[in-house]
């Protein structure tokens, strides 16, 4: 599944070049009201191609509960095991494979940047930095071995999902995927393996201080309950 808000420049690349690589995925997009015409384009690639769907949400109310959404989707029509994906590019079609087939020993996989073989590709030196330090702080706040704790690209059991989300998740922006991952440590089998994330070329990234913000004060929080048992 791909969550877009304002993908309309790569999303038709990004959608072909994963179907083209891979025959045995569908792809589900769960559009925010992107103001740029990317539910057009992403309408388009439903009516050509039977492996596509699409949800359109009224309104952007962030990264977590369009994933809540697209998971809905994904039980509702009996899939085994869902992945999420970026639109923008930035993740490769061609490291999925390296994800399914961890999938069915683990109930997480991880496509990650910060294991050996790992690697990014065009960041500016200032979002390596947080990106480390962020993966750093969460893993020793929460006490995990996740090194990747912040990536979106990932392979879910969709059993175990299940399991995860069982009880409400609180997060809204990006800080929605250290929620899963720390639940998924706390009670599954987890597995990285290394993937190359590439900057976009197009587009704006998402991201903002009050993305940061918002993950740093959820994994104090998480952190606080930790200790307190």
């Amino acid at each position: 599944m791909m969550p877009t808000y304002n993908e309309a420049k790569s999303l038709s690349r990004t959608v072909e070049e994963l179907l083209t690589v891979s025959q045995v995925v569908d792809v589900l997009i769960v559009d925010d009201n992107s103001p740029d015409g990317t539910a057009a384009i992403a309408d388009s690639l439903a009516v050509s191609n039977p492996r596509v769907s699409v949800i359109h949400r009224e309104n952007k109310l962030g990264l977590g509960p369009a994933y809540l959404d697209g998971f809905d989707h994904a039980f509702s029509n009996d899939y085994e095991v869902v992945v999420e994906m970026d639109a923008d590019g930035s993740h490769r079609a061609e490291d999925l494979s390296r994800l399914l087939a961890e999938i069915q020993q683990f109930d997480l996989v991880i496509g990650s940047r910060w294991v050996a073989g790992g690697n990014v590709q065009n960041w500016p030196v200032f979002r390596l930095i947080l990106s480390r330090f962020g993966n750093l702080y969460a893993r020793i706040m929460l006490g995990t071995r996740i090194k990747d704790m912040t990536s979106g690209f990932r392979a879910y059991r969709a059993n175990f999902l299940k399991q995860l989300i069982a009880e409400p998740v609180s997060s809204q922006g990006y800080s929605f995927q250290v929620e899963l991952a720390y639940r998924a440590s706390k009670i599954g089998w987890v597995r990285e393996v290394p993937i190359t994330f590439v900057e976009r070329t197009e587009g704006s990234s998402k991201m903002t201080l009050s993305i940061v913000f918002e993950a740093l004060a959820k994994i104090q929080l998480w952190s606080f309950r930790r200790f307190l048992g």
